[in-house]
């Protein structure tokens, strides 16, 4: 398993792949693992793929890791899969994702239960979690591998994701970029990103405040957006 630098300083790393300022700490703050493999992965899913009954929704945010925790808050939702979709080289690795040389985006495989919870509402959740008008990645995570995507499986997938992206356009005033594509295969994500949020929370919000990505999400949403991150 590859091993990472800690996120310790705001804008020193970006999710995955960004490069690390001169000064960026490799230290672990004290309550966390220095070996992300080291990690509690007690009472965490480890189911990655549908079971009969379920169904999978596949979104592109930018970071995996913040994408995870707002749709898992959610009654219905069985798991999150961190992983990597819309590529060219089959099972890629993280580095060769985080190059941004294999086409592929970070994105999330949300496992759910339809006769709970509907695929409308994730979308719903999926904007007010994202900056649809960015084109060029997401917060401080930049270059084509952090765009945002809904990725359909069928018909009545796009029909009701172009529907809810009329609705997200009329709350901002920037044109909206992220395209809404037929899936492709999804590759999970190395184990130590999975739930990263949870397993890492000290690095996690180290991470997710020094980019900036909540005081952007309310600029866009207001006070309700990303209510579970």
């Amino acid at each position: 398993m590859k091993k990472r630098l800690s996120l310790l300083l705001p804008l020193a790393l970006a999710c995955s792949g960004g490069q690390p300022a001169s000064t960026a700490s490799t230290e672990s703050p004290s309550n966390e693992p220095a070996n992300p493999e080291a990690a509690t992965e007690a009472a965490i899913p480890t189911q990655t793929t549908p079971m009969e009954g379920q169904r999978e929704a596949l979104f592109a945010g930018g970071c995996f890791w913040c994408m995870e925790g707002p749709f898992e808050a959610l009654d219905g939702v069985v798991n999150v899969v961190s992983g990597y979709t819309d590529g060219d080289v089959v099972d890629p690795t993280y580095e060769q994702v985080s190059s941004g040389t294999t086409g592929h985006a970070e994105a999330v495989r949300v496992i759910y239960d339809p006769s709970r919870i509907t695929y409308e509402r994730l979308l719903e959740v999926y904007w007010h979690n994202v900056d649809p008008t960015d084109g060029g990645g997401q917060f401080c995570d930049r270059g084509n591998q952090y765009r945002t995507g809904v990725y359909v499986h069928n018909d009545e997938e796009r029909r009701l994701a172009e529907a809810s992206k009329v609705a997200a356009q009329a709350n901002v005033e920037e044109p909206i970029v992220t395209p809404i594509t037929d899936a492709s295969p999804f590759y999970d994500a190395e184990e130590y990103h999975q739930n990263f949020y949870l397993t890492h929370p000290t690095r996690y919000r180290s991470y997710r405040n020094g980019c900036g990505r909540d005081r952007r999400l309310e600029q866009l949403w207001g006070a309700s957006a990303a209510t579970h991150h």
